[in-house]
């Protein structure tokens, strides 16, 4: 079977949404730690989308990623033979819409290759460094402190102080840094993280940091189920092609919901792309606001399993779309 790529985009069914924007004439603009599931369904989508209405409007460009895995290549093997292409499959009670999401550039293994990451932090024309690390990925120990055993040369880190380094070398304008995990305040925990690690690393470079970066926080909304040989075989056949092929493989694909959101702190240290008409907002604070997916949003999914397992399907995203399943709203 002929595999997902960007010569093949011109043959894909007509039903199947594509990036209308020039790829190769967008730079990359954000650096993304953490290029998982959750990031393709969710940051990126909203990067393409962005870049989808500049091509139709004008105005937003160069938004495309390069994404980091800072240990395991996975994720780079199945997007990079791709050319950082994958299908975004939108599942609901009406069927499934797929799009070819175009906003990823390439995928880069920090373990492999960490002259290449600390390069692309301090691009000229990066302007984000956004993170999904998971809790874990902060380095916090019992405390909420940095726990400076797990902030090694493996942690990001070590890789955006690096960067940041060489920014300011260079005379660079700073960077925002962007965690899209769901912590309370994760802006202002981040910031105070960076904070230690550069005063046990590198003191000489706070004042600057403190000058020319932001870390504002941020609450994302998303369901994205694991994605099984099912949902690959499924995006295959949607994705078959007009010489009749009969599929085109597609091993970074994701499966998700219609919703999502993405309230964003207004406190940024440079340009950012606008996904307003795709459910992206601003807030002048979010502090003290919990996440609503470690509160109110999670309850569905708890449920979730409970009604699946008692309607006889064995998958709760199953249940999620079969009919006379009604999830109600939380108040």
């Amino acid at each position: 079977m002929s595999r997902l790529s960007p010569a093949t985009l011109a043959s894909l069914p007509a039903t199947v949404a594509r990036p209308l924007y020039d790829r190769d004439a967008q730079k990359v603009g954000i650096v993304h730690f953490g290029i998982g599931a959750f990031h393709r369904a969710h940051q990126a989508w909203y990067c393409d989308a962005a870049m989808n209405g500049a091509s139709e409007q004008g105005g937003d460009r160069d938004w495309m990623i390069t994404g980091v895995s800072l240990r395991s290549p996975g994720v780079a093997r199945q997007m990079n033979p791709q050319g950082g292409l994958y299908t975004l499959a939108e599942r609901s009670a009406e069927g499934t819409a797929l799009r070819v999401v175009g906003s990823v550039r390439n995928v880069l293994v920090a373990s492999e290759e960490p002259e290449a990451v600390i390069a692309a932090v301090a691009a000229p024309d990066t302007r984000i460094v956004s993170l999904t690390v998971t809790e874990k990925g902060y380095c916090r120990s019992e405390s909420g402190d940095l726990d400076f055993a797990l902030a090694h040369s493996l942690s990001f880190y070590y890789f955006v102080t690096q960067g940041l380094l060489r920014r300011r070398k260079a005379g660079l304008p700073g960077i925002t840094l962007l965690p899209c995990d769901n912590l309370a305040d994760n802006g202002a925990k981040l910031h105070a993280l960076m904070r230690q690690y550069l005063d046990r690393h590198e003191p000489d470079l706070l004042a600057w940091f403190e000058d020319t970066c932001a870390c504002p926080s941020t609450m994302i909304d998303r369901i994205v189920p694991a994605t099984t040989d099912e949902d690959r075989a499924m995006v295959a056949e949607g994705l078959g092609v007009a010489e009749d092929l009969g599929g085109l493989a597609d091993e970074a694909c994701v499966v998700t919901e219609p919703f999502s959101q993405w309230v964003i702190e207004d406190k940024f240290a440079t340009p950012r792309p606008n996904g307003k008409r795709w459910g992206q907002s601003w807030s002048v604070t979010l502090r003290h606001m919990k996440p609503p997916s470690c509160a109110c949003s999670t309850a569905p999914i708890r449920c979730s399993p409970i009604a699946a397992l008692r309607a006889g399907t064995p998958m709760f995203t199953k249940r999620l779309v079969t009919p006379n399943c009604t999830i109600l709203p939380c108040a």
